[in-house]
């Protein structure tokens, strides 16, 4: 039995679907609001979002602050969980509040911002 998610666009329920609906091929499940196109991937095995639901908007946004930020813990400098620890540090929130995923289109630009800065 899949979470009742609520889209944030348009208030409906979104419906967990398997992920051939968007992108051609399956990587398993997730939650789609159709009249919306937003939709968010699941935790492998579960039906926990990885985040909120997505229009094509917050996607790109969501896609531009991960390319600011992935390289600051994949170049090895700092382990993922402490870049983390970095960012949640540089936009005055917590840890366990800081993820992309889970971020608007304005805190996806201040992520941008903070790792523009980043030596």
């Amino acid at each position: 039995m899949a979470q009742e998610v609520t889209c944030q666009y348009c208030g409906d329920i979104a419906e967990f679907v398997d992920s051939s609906y968007v992108y051609g091929k399956s990587y398993g499940m997730m939650y789609l609001c159709r009249p919306c196109n937003a939709y968010v991937g699941v935790h492998k095995g579960s039906d926990k979002p990885l985040g909120c639901l997505a229009n094509a908007e917050l996607r790109e946004w969501k896609k531009r602050a991960h390319a600011m930020f992935d390289p600051i813990w994949k170049s090895r400098k700092m382990s993922r969980g402490a870049a983390y620890q970095w960012l949640a540090q540089q936009m005055g929130k917590t840890p366990s509040e800081t993820h992309i995923g889970m971020f608007s289109v304005s805190e996806c630009k201040r992520v941008i911002e903070c790792c523009s800065g980043y030596k």
